[in-house]
């Protein structure tokens, strides 16, 4: 999806990445926006993810098997023509991000992440 691309192309402070297959930002290590298939995701805090899915053709994010993934939400159509207002809410998702866990360290040398001995 272009407007993906076009959004994200300038962003600094992230890592783009591929997330099952599709492209992905990342923040410290936590996937905070991507595309599955042919929708754009974004991952927002909960308040946010009330205000977003107020939207008009917003929709909460239903992963394969029916899951609905807590705090985050579908770019409806509308809203990914909207360079502004895409812009402002791709922006709430990497401030939510930012307030995450760092996910990086988790990381070894070989770039798979480590388990702790059982």
């Amino acid at each position: 999806m272009r407007a993906f691309d076009d959004s994200v192309q300038s962003l600094s402070g992230i890592e783009r990445r591929k997330m099952f297959g599709y492209p992905a930002i990342f923040i410290s290590g936590n996937m905070v926006a991507g595309l599955i298939r042919d929708k754009m995701i974004l991952r927002l805090s909960m308040e946010d993810t009330e205000r977003f899915l107020a939207l008009p053709g917003a929709a909460p994010f239903i992963a394969m098997g029916g899951r609905r993934m807590r705090q985050w939400v579908v770019i409806p159509p509308a809203l990914s023509k909207s360079k502004s207002e895409l812009a402002a809410w791709l922006e709430r998702a990497m401030a939510h991000g930012r307030t995450l866990p760092n996910k990086s360290s988790k990381r070894n040398r070989g770039g798979k992440a480590r388990h702790p001995k059982r």
